[in-house]
């Protein structure tokens, strides 16, 4: 794997370093292309939360997996009713979340430190993914935010200087983390920063999260989930896409029905935005949940 998570990390450099001038060529917002790619590449590493969600609900001591699934959407549901009603501090608090998740999911070697110190270094190494967007494209990106209601970004207190310590405490917490492992380790925790940075600085924030999450964070996800299923990649593949499939086609039907729903009160592009961000914070909170808990009563065992 680490040798896969090396060359993945070398190609997703190379190709943000490549697709920047052809943006800044074309120099279009490709929200409807964003979505596509979110639905295929994004939605499709976390498919497989059934199976994994199947395994909890044993080691809960139940047998019947609707228990997962009910719990799954309930807690997706309350999401999207909590950011109607609290929409600044639900997104601030996915964004908290989102920041963690990326930090420590993207961190391709076992990390184990104190325990609120190690959660302060994935949530700081996760940041940038939140924090360069603001500090190269502030106005696109409070732009996007105000689609989704939320104002708190607007602050004098996120000051550029507040930004750029921050973005720096992401790069010397990857340092950090990966103190103690080979270069090849420590080159893909600085290649991961750096590509975060290139794609923000050139692209627009929309186009640079979701090249970021779809083709580094979802792809290196899915390839773990590959091996999990079979040491033979071609076999895991194979079973990976066979599972992935309905859960990835029943998802992305209820995104584009939302779109579409929402589309009859809202702009296209602004359908997209709320459908995007709300629909993968209404994912995400049942997934870390699911990944913490599953985690822990794995190492119980």
């Amino acid at each position: 794997m680490e040798k896969i998570n090396l060359k993945h990390s070398i190609i997703f450099f190379n190709f943000c370093i490549l697709v920047s001038p052809i943006y800044l060529v074309l120099n279009f917002e490709p929200v409807t292309f964003c979505l596509f790619l979110i639905l295929i590449l994004g939605i499709s590493h976390g498919a497989l939360d059934n199976i994994k969600g199947a395994k909890l609900i044993k080691f809960l001591g139940y047998n019947k997996t609707i228990f997962f699934y009910l719990a799954y959407i309930l807690i997706s549901l309350l999401i999207i009713i909590f950011w109607v009603v609290f929409p600044n501090s639900v997104l601030l608090l996915f964004l908290v979340v989102a920041a963690y998740h990326f930090g420590k999911e993207d961190t391709v070697f076992p990390y184990r430190g104190k325990f609120f110190i190690s959660e302060c270094l994935f949530f700081l190494k996760g940041s940038p993914v939140i924090i360069a967007p603001l500090l190269f494209k502030r106005d696109e990106t409070n732009e996007i935010f105000r689609v989704l209601n939320f104002n708190v970004f607007e602050s004098r207190f996120f000051s550029d200087e507040f930004l750029i310590i921050l973005l720096c405490l992401g790069f010397l917490s990857s340092l950090y983390i990966s103190k103690k492992e080979n270069l090849n380790l420590k080159g893909v925790m600085i290649m991961d920063f750096f590509s975060l940075i290139i794609l923000n600085f050139f692209l627009s924030p929309v186009l640079a999260f979701t090249l970021y999450f779809c083709f580094l964070h979802s792809i290196r996800h899915s390839i773990s989930l590959i091996f999990e299923l079979n040491k033979s990649f071609k076999t895991g593949f194979k079973k990976f896409i066979s599972k992935a499939i309905p859960l990835t086609f029943t998802t992305a039907t209820i995104f584009l029905f939302a779109i579409y729903f929402l589309n009859n009160f809202y702009k296209l592009d602004e359908a997209i935005y709320k459908v995007i961000f709300i629909g993968l914070a209404s994912l995400t909170f049942p997934h870390i949940l699911l990944e913490y808990l599953l985690e822990k009563y794995e190492k119980r065992t």
